[in-house]
């Protein structure tokens, strides 16, 4: 089964006023729809949107496992755990909040942020916290999440080119940019998939595309 989720139906929260733009694929925050909660492992998908010298200034977290993929521009993170580092276009960066950390994002740059952080619950609960950057990873290497049973992989497609989607019990697709097709769904940036139980789906982009494919065990 392919469910499709279009960019249009997510959920606008944030802060215009403090220059904070975010769209939220599940129920999140104030906004609460009890059928949206998560799909598989995955928790939240939200995209957002910082001007020049703004961001969210420190709060916790905990029991979350949180992926970070910076679209354009440049994220400051900060963390209680005392990381402190700039996260870049083509960068990974997961925050394992474990049994608890505070952290703060933020746009010190001088042009707009867009970046996606995925939540996604871990198996366990509980543990110490720890923090891991991977810059400028690569389509080939997928950046494995075994806290979660997952593996996030990166796919940048020219026109014409196609790309596996895992045989997988569930999978989460997320365009970041451009048209790809799966099956016989058209998705464009913003859009997402939820896929459970297909086998043998690619992704065919119809122009340059980037995609995000979570690769889920449940």
């Amino acid at each position: 089964m392919i469910s499709v989720h279009r960019a249009g139906d997510r959920f606008e929260g944030g802060d215009a006023a403090a220059g904070i733009a975010s769209r939220h694929a599940f129920s999140f925050g104030s906004f609460y729809d009890p059928d949206n909660l998560r799909f598989g492992p995955v928790l939240a998908c939200n995209e957002e949107r910082l001007a020049p010298g703004a961001g969210f200034e420190e709060h916790p977290h905990s029991h979350t496992e949180i992926v970070t993929w910076v679209v354009e521009g440049e994220l400051t993170h900060r963390d209680s755990a005392g990381h402190a580092t700039v996260v870049r276009a083509g960068d990974v960066q997961h925050l394992s909040a474990a049994s608890g950390v505070r952290h703060v994002e933020r746009n010190d740059g001088d042009r707009p942020l867009t970046f996606l952080q995925m939540w996604l619950a871990p198996l366990e609960p509980g543990g110490e916290p720890s923090y891991t950057t991977v810059p400028g990873i690569a389509d080939s290497t997928p950046y494995a999440l075994p806290e979660a049973g997952a593996m996030l992989h990166v796919r940048r497609l020219a026109e014409g080119e196609r790309a596996a989607v895992p045989d997988a019990p569930r999978a989460y697709v997320h365009v970041v940019r451009g048209t790809v097709r799966v099956g016989a769904e058209e998705l464009t940036a913003g859009d997402a998939a939820r896929i459970t139980g297909e086998r043998g789906l690619e992704l065919v982009a119809a122009g340059a595309a980037e995609a995000l494919v979570w690769e889920l065990c449940d």
